[in-house]
């Protein structure tokens, strides 16, 4: 609900707060007063372009600012959610600022934006109508929605539902697709690389252990031949030999040196111990260094044919193991993927049988509130002098989507046996008003968190006709908020709320002044508006008998 608007030197308005209300608000002045310098304000303040010329004569700045008061869930949080902003904690503050220069700037409670969050924040808060009305009501885009709101079943979220399980069938099964055509056309290529590398199945981490234990077979061939002669030097034709002789004759000279050989002797006999203990460790080396030429030529051409096949398909020999995977299950893509498909195609089928169902049941729900509508409408176009009319909805067969199957449309023939077509192409101006007031009315459930602006929407009629747009009017401010500027007597005469804007020209200025009117001040407004700037007994006579009635 739009709770006051302020305005500073904007225009003729030097400046003025108004504080809205729920119900019927009525704005009312003589032509050229100013009214519609209030309607451009808020529009200002709701995102409109903005001009130098909106300032008044001789200001610098000019400034608007709009505040509403919001439900809890209102959808005016998830769009300042979306921008970064804080939510509005049930109160929410648009400003706007323009200079000379013609720059403007915005505000959404007190946190700088730009003026397009202000007209999205807007299409949440208010809808204006008059007979230039180009949007809402009368686009063709937002007949289908108001439909459904008016219907106010549950089959759409039924179809919504049915839509996305549909896509998401159809998107696997164009994904494997997609993956068997690019599989079909490297069959050949797949077939062969996989039974190479299942023949030689390669292992994670294998080419490492291969390249140590070829350097270690390598390593072992270079100093087998040194181990070989220093076996030999220690061995009976070497250094054990010479020992042994040595010990030999030592033993003979030993009987008469009366003890003088016995400690080399001893010595001997030790170093024949360690010389047999350095043969066994020679012969165990010898027995490690023993290398299969067969096995270390298996290793090379093993730990070769893995580092090619790896630089064939450009990756690490530790990824063969991850290539071959995936090879394998390409492979297995193309001779299992048609029963996959098969499966796929099914589901997409019995998700499509599903939507179907929906949105059958979804056609026939807004078929049904499509003759609810037409009949309700031709109850509010009778007293409105439009009882010639005819208003019909059309609903007619469209592509699936997540909405339904049908196109709606709100067409109207405006005479006897002339065809219907599109509301803002067949009704004039005064009709124009009429039609989209009785929608209005009609449509009021969707209308509940907006504050309704309607702009001289009763321009071309007076009398019962008048009467009656006044009494939907107030019909639509009952548990909402609408704002009506009119020059209609029989329409103010139904307000909850009644403001007058009138010019004033003090020391050659002229200004826009805005008053809420009291009782006495609405029964002398609506007199003036009966009989014109005399006001007589009779007018405040006639003026109270609209209000009372």
């Amino acid at each position: 609900m739009l709770r006051g608007l302020t305005i500073r030197e904007i225009v003729l308005i030097e400046h003025a707060e108004i504080a809205f209300r729920p119900g019927l608000n009525v704005l009312t002045g003589e032509t050229g007063a100013g009214k519609s310098i209030l309607l451009d304000a808020l529009g200002f303040a709701l995102g409109a372009r903005g001009r130098g010329a909106l300032l008044r004569a001789g200001a610098d700045q000019g400034e608007v600012v709009a505040e509403f008061e919001l439900a809890p869930d209102h959808l005016a949080g998830e769009i300042l959610a979306e921008a970064g902003l804080a939510a509005p904690q049930g109160e929410l503050i648009l400003r706007r600022v323009a200079d000379a220069s013609g720059r403007t700037r915005a505000f959404v409670n007190d946190s700088r934006c730009g003026a397009d969050l202000l007209a999205r924040l807007a299409d949440t808060l208010v809808e204006v109508h008059g007979q230039q009305d180009d949007r809402g009501l009368l686009d063709p885009k937002h007949h289908r929605a108001l439909l459904d709101a008016y219907a106010g079943g549950d089959a759409l979220a039924a179809v919504r539902l049915a839509w996305r399980d549909w896509a998401a069938a159809r998107a696997a099964l164009a994904s494997l697709r997609a993956i068997q055509a690019e599989a079909e056309r490297d069959r050949e290529f797949l077939a062969h690389a996989v039974a190479e590398v299942d023949a030689l199945d390669p292992q994670p981490g294998e080419e490492a252990v291969l390249d140590a234990t070829r350097r270690r077979m390598q390593a072992a061939e270079r100093i087998r031949a040194d181990v070989v002669r220093a076996g030999e030097a220690l061995g009976g034709a070497g250094a054990e030999v010479l020992m042994s002789d040595a010990a030999r004759w030592l033993a003979g000279a030993a009987e008469t040196a009366e003890g003088g050989l016995d400690a080399p002797l001893a010595a001997l006999d030790r170093a024949l111990d360690a010389l047999a203990e350095a043969q066994q460790g020679v012969e165990a080396a010898l027995h490690a260094l023993d290398v299969d030429p067969l096995a270390l030529e298996r290793c090379e051409e093993r730990l070769f044919a893995l580092r090619a096949l790896a630089r064939k398909h450009r990756v690490t020999p530790d990824a063969l193991s991850e290539l071959a995977a995936d090879l394998r299950a390409r492979h297995a893509a193309i001779e299992a993927g048609e029963d996959r498909a098969a499966e796929l195609a099914a589901a997409v089928d019995a998700a499509k049988s599903v939507y179907d169902a929906a949105a059958g049941a979804l056609s026939a729900e807004r078929a049904a509130a499509a003759a609810r509508l037409d009949a309700a409408m031709a109850e509010e176009l009778a007293p409105l002098k439009l009882d010639r009319a005819r208003f019909a909805t059309t609903v007619v067969p469209a592509e699936p989507g997540p909405e339904g199957a049908d196109s709606v449309t709100f067409t109207v023939a405006t005479n006897p046996g002339s065809p219907p077509g599109p509301l803002n192409q067949i009704a004039s101006g005064g009709e124009l008003s009429r039609f989209l007031l009785a929608l209005k009315v009609c449509l009021a459930a969707r209308g509940a968190d907006l504050s309704m602006i309607f702009d001289e929407i009763d321009r071309g009629v007076g009398g019962a006709t008048a009467d009656a747009v006044g009494r939907r009017l107030a019909t639509l401010g009952q548990g909402g908020q609408v704002l009506v500027v009119t020059h209609a007597p029989q329409v103010a005469a139904r307000a909850d709320h009644h403001w007058r804007i009138e010019k004033r020209v003090e020391d050659g200025v002229a200004r826009t002044a805005i008053q809420p009117l009291d009782q006495a001040a609405r029964t002398d407004e609506i007199a003036r508006m009966l009989s014109g700037d005399r006001l007589t007994e009779a007018a405040r006579a006639a003026a109270r008998s609209l209000i009372a009635g």
